[in-house]
């Protein structure tokens, strides 16, 4: 009924906790929520982001939307933010979520993913996003409300529950 567009960077701190919330609406509403992920690297500020950004679909390339989440789940859990991820962790972590590291690697080092994430950005500045995390909550297609900033659960879910009547 309602789908939730995220633009997210994946070494923002900011984004780490909103990272939580998201969760908890989802497990709290996921029959009625969609929740959409698009990348948001900010390279001024962390400029590892963007090949983490590619890793992700390098997930998703092998094991889908479940990979992609578990993946964006384990750089969170493993990162302090701002750029203190080990480059190296990337393979560990594919590795630690069950996927096949040779074909990981190849994805990952070719930058396949590039275009779909500079692709992601650019949405993101078509629709005005100069932070993150940035959501924007649609319903029908339409959108009925932004959510600025890792915002506390109990007002993302206010916000919810209004685009939901």
């Amino acid at each position: 009924e309602v789908v939730v567009v995220e633009y997210s960077d994946t070494e923002c701190p900011f984004c780490k906790m909103f990272q939580e919330t998201m969760h908890r609406v989802i497990k709290e509403k996921g029959d009625k929520v969609a929740w959409v992920y698009r990348h948001y690297p900010i390279p001024q500020l962390h400029q590892k982001a963007t090949k983490e950004a590619e890793a992700t679909e390098c997930a998703w390339e092998q094991g889908g939307n479940d990979a992609f989440w578990k993946y964006v789940d384990e750089i969170y859990a493993r990162t302090k933010s701002n750029d203190s991820l080990d480059p190296k962790e990337l393979p560990a972590i594919a590795k630690a979520i069950g996927l096949n590291l040779t074909s990981f690697e190849t994805c990952f080092s070719t930058s396949k993913y590039q275009t779909k994430v500079e692709n992601d950005v650019k949405g993101g500045e078509e629709a005005l996003v100069n932070s993150t995390p940035s959501s924007f909550i649609l319903k029908k297609g339409k959108l009925v409300d932004t959510i600025r900033g890792a915002q506390p659960y109990g007002t993302v879910i206010a916000q919810i529950e209004k685009a939901l009547k």
